[in-house]
């Protein structure tokens, strides 16, 4: 029993310092510019594994970004965005019904033996959260690493003013494959710097997010045309930190 407790103590000790590091990492961005994420390190391992250097992101202060882009994000992955504290609850249940119904619908065509579909798994995740993911987490999906998110958004959004978790994603959310951050997205898709987007661009890029990879080798897309300007519609309402 005493070996048992010194195990779980220790167990305790370890979680408890993680968290410190983890804070401390956070608190460290309120003036130090991340020169990369942990999941950008993850990719660029996962790139140079292949073969391949494509690789780019250029810091932008958040003056330097259009605010055509910041209120398409915003539109178009977290209206709420400067109203909530870090975590949209009804959009998280309403994602998680979604995917239980495309679960069982993907059960359903397998017990029938008919072709499997690909299953579209929705998130709910806020600007907050996809930051602290992409900072400081691994790409995993398990109960302890969601949780992990949401002690990690909490922090952010103690630590940080909206402002600053709003710049710190626009520089290193993910654009294509080794496309990283507003400025290399601009430059990538458009050939101009970010603080040059329009509302158009800004929108295309905007609904990208969700899938950057496979809408960079399907540019002519019908669905991210449609969404743009669904999108562009709604970029007027979008409050702005």
């Amino acid at each position: 029993m005493r070996l048992l407790g010194r195990w779980l103590l220790l167990a305790v000790i370890g979680a408890v310092l993680l968290q410190l590091f983890f804070v401390g990492r956070i608190a460290l961005t309120v003036l130090v510019d991340p020169q990369s994420t942990t999941f950008e390190r993850s990719e660029a391992w996962r790139l140079a594994s292949q073969g391949e250097l494509r690789w780019s992101q250029q810091w932008r202060d958040y003056g330097q970004i259009s605010d055509q882009l910041k209120r398409a994000v915003i539109a178009s992955e977290d209206d709420g965005f400067t109203n909530h504290e870090g975590v949209d609850w009804e959009a998280m249940e309403r994602a998680w019904e979604r995917n239980t119904k495309a679960e069982q619908a993907a059960a359903e065509r397998a017990a029938k033996e008919l072709p499997a579909r690909p299953i579209k798994i929705r998130g709910g995740s806020t600007i907050t959260q996809q930051l602290a993911k992409n900072l400081l987490l691994s790409g995993e999906r398990t109960l302890l690493r969601k949780g992990q998110e949401l002690v990690l958004t909490f922090a952010l959004e103690r630590l940080l003013s909206k402002r600053r978790i709003l710049e710190l994603y626009l520089n290193h959310v993910e654009w294509g494959t080794g496309v990283f951050g507003a400025e290399a997205a601009a430059r990538h898709y458009f050939r101009k710097s970010a603080a040059q987007l329009s509302a158009w661009e800004a929108a295309r890029l905007a609904v990208m997010l969700p899938r950057p990879r496979y809408f960079e080798q399907r540019p002519r897309s019908a669905y991210l045309s449609q969404r743009a300007r669904v999108i562009v519609g709604r970029m007027r309402a979008a409050e702005l930190p």
